[in-house]
């Protein structure tokens, strides 16, 4: 005989009572850690040579900027935070393609295949590229700090002049620009389209404001370019703030969220 037990009670596979018992289920195993996901999407951004090399000419950039203003800039200005200025000036502009690469990988490279089904809670992809774009911004900053420190050591006029207020301000409004990649990366899914965009549509939209009157009051709500300003001069007041929500909710936030709903809905081919 067979030693199936035939406890007639006792619920069958597929819903028929055939008499046999269906084994207790294995316990599950746990989800990917986020902090693999996270670990993965960092190494991603520097594994690739498109991502080794844009850090490394922002790099470049940085050191170059700064050797050329000790070496014909005036003497007055080359305090630590004239230099920091400087060497955060090209930051500005290629950060966000930094966040845009972070973005796109799975689709301008065809990853998103391995990608979700390592890890098919595809928020969790998106929300690990977020940050993983602004740790690796943090570590760019940081050695653009150090630079401009030994800058002002060697050839500058020795004053450390940068304040608290002017300094939380720069690291703000860097996050943001990265932020803003990020978000035309996931919006368009495609690296090319997502850097011109990036660059020409914020700058187009300036020129509009500045050429038609009738939107002058709008851009100075919704010029990312210029509500920034007052972050890098930590001057910011009341209605500064006001203007640098509206602006990066259009511009930062409003394609973050289209851009994440298009990502958890697209097909992975």
């Amino acid at each position: 005989m067979s030693r199936l037990d035939t406890d007639p009670t006792t619920p069958a596979v597929g819903g028929h009572t055939d008499g046999v018992r269906i084994p207790e289920p294995l316990p599950g195993r746990p989800g990917v850690p986020f902090g693999r996901t996270l670990h993965a999407e960092l190494r991603k951004m520097v594994d690739t040579r498109a991502g080794r090399w844009m850090v490394i000419v922002m790099a470049a950039v940085a050191a170059i900027i700064l050797a050329a203003f000790l070496i014909w800039g005036p003497a007055e200005d080359a305090s630590f935070r004239g230099l920091l200025e400087l060497s955060t000036l090209p930051l500005a502009m290629l950060l966000p393609v930094l966040g845009i690469m972070a973005a796109t990988a799975e689709w301008s490279q065809r990853t998103g295949l391995v990608t979700f089904t390592l890890e098919p809670r595809r928020g969790r992809v998106v929300l690990a590229k977020v940050l993983a774009a602004l740790l690796l911004a943090l570590v760019v900053l940081a050695v653009a700090v150090v630079a401009s420190a030994l800058a002002n050591v060697v050839g500058g006029t020795g004053e450390w002049d940068l304040s608290g207020a002017a300094a939380s301000g720069l690291v703000l409004a860097l996050m943001i620009y990265v932020l803003q990649g990020v978000a035309f990366g996931l919006l368009f899914l495609n690296t090319p389209v997502a850097i011109v965009s990036v660059l020409v549509l914020p700058t187009v939209w300036s020129i509009a404001t500045m050429a038609i009157s009738a939107l002058a009051d709008a851009g100075r709500w919704l010029n990312l370019d210029a509500v920034t300003q007052p972050l890098f001069a930590g001057e910011m007041a009341g209605r500064d703030w006001a203007q640098l929500g509206t602006a990066t909710a259009v511009w930062v936030l409003l394609p973050l969220a289209v851009g994440t709903y298009r990502v958890l809905h697209r097909e992975v081919k």
